[in-house]
Formats: C-alpha cells, sequence, structure tokens
C-alpha cells in the first residue's frame, strides 16, 4: 500500500525560494531524489570510493540478531528508505509487527515497497511519500494499531542537516514514534580528508550528475531556466563544521529565473546542493542529548568508519529503568 503525501507544488516553490534566499544559497536535500536524482544516488553508493553503504550494510548484516534484540517487537518505520535494501537483514531478524516505510520519491517507493511485500508476504508494508522532516504523524492503519514504534535512519542522512535542524529533526522523530519508541540510527565518522573528499567526487562522475540533475529538475517543476553547463561541481571537506559540502558554483555573473523570480549569481558564487556532516560518537550522543534521546547501544566496524547508535528516549520507562 502506498500513500502519497508528497509536498505540493505550491509548498515547493516556497520552501526553493526561501532557500534562494540565504546566503549561500541552499535548497532542501530532498530536492535532489526525483525518479533520476534516486537512481543516480544509487549508483553513487556503488562507486569504490562511496564505502558508507557498503560498510553500513556489512554492520546490519553481521549484527541483525544483535539489534533485534536490542531494539524489541513492535512496528519499524524508516526515515528515508529509498530502496528499502538496508532494513532486511532487521526484518528478517525481527519480524516486526508491520514495516512503514518513508520516502521522498514516490517513483522509487513505490517498486521498493512491492519487491519487499514479495519477500515477506505475511509483513504488512505501508509506503508513504512525503517529506519525513515534516510529517507530523503516520497516517491511520490497523497493522500500526497497539504496537510501539521503532524507528530506523539509516545511511547517515541526518547528516544534510545542520546541527540545529538535526536536534529539530531527532525532536520531531520522537513525537511522530510515540513514548518509549527506539531509534537506531547510522552516523558516518570523521576520517580522512582525502578519503571523505573522494567519496563525494567519485572518478565515474555520478556525484556530479547526481548533483546537476538538481538543475533538471527545478527547470521541470519550478519553471526554472538554468543552465547546466554554467556551473560546476565541486565537494569540499569544511573542518570547522565537520562536513562536507557540495555545490553548483557559478562560472560567471548571471541570472537565472526561478520559481516565477529573477535570481542573481556572482561570477563563482555557490548553490549549496547538500551537506554531509560527520560526527564522532560523543558529539553525536550529545546532539541526541539535546533532542531528548539517550544512547542505549553502539555498534562499530572495525576500522571505525560508521556507526550504528540505538537511542531511547530520555524520559522513557526503558531508560528510567536502566542501573
Amino acid at each position: 500500500m502506498l500513500i502519497d503525501l508528497h509536498p505540493e507544488p505550491a509548498d515547493m516553490a516556497r520552501l526553493v525560494v526561501d532557500g534562494m534566499a540565504r546566503q549561500p544559497k541552499q535548497l532542501p536535500a530532498w530536492l535532489l531524489y526525483d525518479a533520476e536524482g534516486s537512481r543516480l544516488f544509487e549508483a553513487i553508493c556503488e562507486q569504490p570510493e562511496y564505502g558508507l553503504t557498503r560498510t553500513e550494510t556489512a554492520l546490519l548484516e553481521a549484527k541483525a540478531p544483535e539489534l533485534a534484540a536490542a531494539l524489541g517487537p513492535g512496528v519499524v518505520v524508516e526515515f528515508g528508505a529509498g530502496s528499502a535494501r538496508k532494513v532486511g537483514p532487521l526484518l528478517a531478524a525481527l519480524r516486526p509487527a508491520a514495516y512503514v516505510a518513508l520516502d521522498i520519491s514516490a517513483d522509487h517507493l513505490a517498486p521498493a515497497c512491492r519487491a519487499l511485500q514479495q519477500r515477506h508476504p505475511d509483513l504488512p508494508v505501508l509506503g508513504i511519500c512525503c517529506d519525513y522532516s515534516r510529517l507530523e504523524q503516520l497516517p491511520d492503519h490497523p497493522a500500526l494499531e497497539g504496537h510501539g514504534r521503532l524507528g530506523f535512519y539509516p545511511g547517515s542522512s541526518i547528516g544534510n542537516f545542520d546541527p540545529a535542524g538535526a536536534r529539530d529533526l531527532l525532536r520531531q522523530f520522537r513525537r511522530l514514534l510515540g513514548p518509549g519508541s527506539r531509534l537506531l540510527i547510522g552516523i558516518d565518522q570523521p576520517k580522512a580528508v582525502e578519503r571523505l573528499e573522494a567519496a563525494y567526487n567519485d572518478a565515474a562522475g555520478w556525484s556530479e550528475a547526481f548533483a546537476r540533475n538538481l538543475l533538471t529538475r527545478l527547470n521541470r517543476d519550478l519553471d526554472g531556466d538554468f543552465h547546466p553547463d554554467d556551473f560546476d561541481y565541486r565537494a569540499w571537506w569544511d573542518a570547522g563544521q565537520s562536513r562536507i559540502a557540495m555545490a553548483l558554483v557559478s562560472r560567471r555573473e548571471l541570472t537565472v529565473q526561478l520559481a516565477g523570480r529573477p535570481w542573481p549569481f556572482a561570477a563563482g558564487e555557490a548553490l549549496i546542493t547538500e551537506y554531509s556532516h560527520k560526527y564522532a560518537p560523543g558529539a553525536f550522543l550529545a546532539l541526541a542529548a539535546d533532542a531528548g534521546w539517550v544512547g542505549a547501544g553502539r555498534w562499530s566496524d572495525a576500522a571505525g568508519d560508521f556507526a550504528l547508535h540505538l537511542l531511547v528516549q530520555a524520559d522513557s520507562e526503558q531508560h528510567r529503568s536502566e542501573p
């Protein structure tokens, strides 16, 4: 079953106008994920420079029984499900009451849910096309009634938000999942600058194509007149903010039309397509604590590149009962 709650064009236009008025210009990262953008991102995940997906998948496969025991029973709610491939080991080990996939791309989400339903025919599967950062509540559905909720947020996607936005998102997850819920979240950790920058500048050019597809979408959906050749793609490590910045940088002074307005660019001006913040364990747990979550477990690969954190709500019975 698929429920379409994708933002309306008017809402998209408002968000784009707000983002273009920022300094530097920055649009919501979910705009990257139309059907073509989702396809390009899947290709990025297969590149040798981009180890995040392989590392997280291997960790989930190796630790699935342990993770399932720590999570306990309930309904799994996956934020940014994409192809829904990572959740497979968890579902097999956990056997939840139901599975809810949240993703911005209906074209990507629908086949993912169908494939998952075929592999787990007895599992109620519900797909919701939405901006999960703004979803206030889950739709009513019989399969969700009477069960606790277990959040799953893989891919270190929380890194797309600045720290203040990440705290707000974690607070929203608390409200959406409800009292006593748990959250398993993937976090990419700082590592050598050369490795970080290579991951977002893959030799095959998929990362660049992914960023440039944003301009194609803006032209199509919001009456833009971007010329992709007017921009260079760049990705670099910002040590002060502990993040990779990805941007399309204007090659010359120009003006584009978008959402019914003119937007000037200076030569060398950046349009930020997304950030990817990296968190050491202590920094992430401090961020989570500010949002009302407490760490209840952590699993990492041997190299310390990536970690899965299990969070429980700070005011939950589970947390109060722990020594």
